[in-house]
């Protein structure tokens, strides 16, 4: 690559990279990163795209390196196309020319160049600590599994979380046992609902940034990428999957609705868009790893902005909504989630070790708890002998002992915001 061309980039990118934006505000993540600044290990941030990445970055620059010589590139340039493996060392002679010496460097969507993991290794086992970002599950993990195991610490960066959102909208939720609290959040739940947390979508609240976003994803990232032939068909059974988040994945069907050649391309179109962070997947539990993997996985979608743009039935899927948004939150969470179906359905089961600790189901009112909510909840509990158990509604909060198990009902805006939860 032209020295002079790659030195113009980097002087660009340094100079956007350092500006303070004093509209931007911190993540809830930040937290936890900052407790690996003085870890040795290379910091992996993943996640779908626009979803805040490259602003993290900032964020981590100006809380925790703030009067220190630092090194950025973001290899999402499109003057990069000759950019190769070989020019990594081109890269790093001219940060230190224009930046002097660092030990700090931080590199944007790496996974767009070849061969990165091994200029990342160098860079790692000389001292330098390591921030990078991408926004391809599979390309990130299969270049770390090989090169990187054991030196890194993966971070996924979700859109905004309801709280974070309820920051960038400078709505009060400290004090929620305030009537007039309470009401704010409140509203601001119902709006969280439709906007979700694309961050550039909330500040901004224009439409067709999410349907650019979604394009963006789906042809550069995934037809373009993995040269998808069947581009009309994988289109339909992505509009089909944003209209019917929440349910089973059916592939036999799909394959047969949507004319294509096997399951297996169903299943394989399902983990290109699961790899782009575009939707998720969680299995029905069982015991048995085996059952396990073979039985039908459930799909939620990984922002509710999405649901609402593509979605045929948005307005009527509440419920289904609302399960979407729990999902999201405990995959924020960080924690290992299932659902239960045996004659009754429970949303989803926790896992934590070798046992199941929470039961949880979402449910818009109380006033079909027992038809819904009671049945697949307890006999959950009764499955896998847990005592506690949530049911999450819209807008109600209720605690009961039935059978001896303690089932608490709360609002899903109040579920979010309590930690403790």
């Amino acid at each position: 690559m032209d020295s002079r061309a790659l030195e113009e980039m980097i002087k660009e990118q340094m100079k956007q990279f350092m500006e303070i934006d004093e509209n931007i505000i911190e993540r809830e993540v930040l937290e936890k990163i900052g407790d690996l600044k003085r870890s040795p290990h290379i910091v992996i941030i993943s996640g779908l795209r626009r979803s805040g990445k490259s602003t993290l970055l900032k964020l981590i620059r100006e809380r925790h390196y703030p009067d220190e010589p630092v090194y950025y590139f973001n290899f999402e340039d499109e003057r990069l196309l000759s950019f190769g493996h070989n020019d990594f060392q081109l890269l790093l002679e001219t940060m230190i020319k224009l930046a002097g010496i660092s030990n700090v460097m931080f590199l944007d969507e790496v996974q767009n160049i070849k061969g990165w993991e091994v200029f990342v290794r160098r860079m790692h086992d000389s001292g330098m600590k390591m921030y990078i970002t991408g926004s391809n599950s599979s390309m990130l993990s299969r270049e770390l599994g090989t090169r990187l195991t054991g030196r890194y610490v993966p971070i996924e960066l979700f859109p905004f979380s309801f709280g974070e959102y309820l920051k960038i909208k400078k709505i009060e939720h400290e004090d929620l046992l305030d009537m007039e609290t309470r009401a704010g959040v409140k509203k601001g739940f119902e709006q969280y609902m439709i906007d979700g947390g694309i961050p550039e979508f909330v500040r901004f609240e224009r439409k067709e940034f999410l349907r650019s976003l979604m394009d963006t994803v789906l042809y550069r990232d995934i037809i373009t990428r993995y040269n998808i032939t069947e581009e009309t068909a994988f289109r339909e059974m992505v509009l089909y999957l944003f209209s019917n988040y929440g349910n089973e994945l059916n592939s036999t069907r799909l394959k047969r609705d949507l004319g294509l050649g096997s399951e297996n391309t169903v299943k394989k179109f399902v983990s290109y868009l699961s790899d782009a962070y575009l939707l998720y997947t969680i299995h029905k539990y069982d015991p048995s790893a085996r059952k396990q993997i073979y039985s039908r996985k459930k799909i939620y979608i990984s922002d509710s902005g999405f649901i609402e743009t593509t979605s045929f039935r948005f307005s009527k899927n509440l419920g289904k909504l609302l399960e979407n948004i729990v999902f999201l939150e405990l995959k924020r969470r960080g924690l290992d989630i299932y659902y239960h179906r045996n004659g009754s359905e429970c949303d989803f089961l926790i896992r934590e070790g070798p046992s199941i600790t929470n039961a949880i189901q979402v449910t818009v009112d109380l006033g079909d708890h027992k038809k819904r909510g009671y049945s697949g909840l307890l006999e959950a509990m009764r499955a896998f002998n847990v005592k506690r158990g949530t049911i999450i509604t819209k807008d109600r909060r209720n605690t009961e002992n039935i059978e001896g198990y303690n089932i608490e009902t709360i609002p899903i805006w109040e579920w979010i915001l309590d930690d403790n939860q």
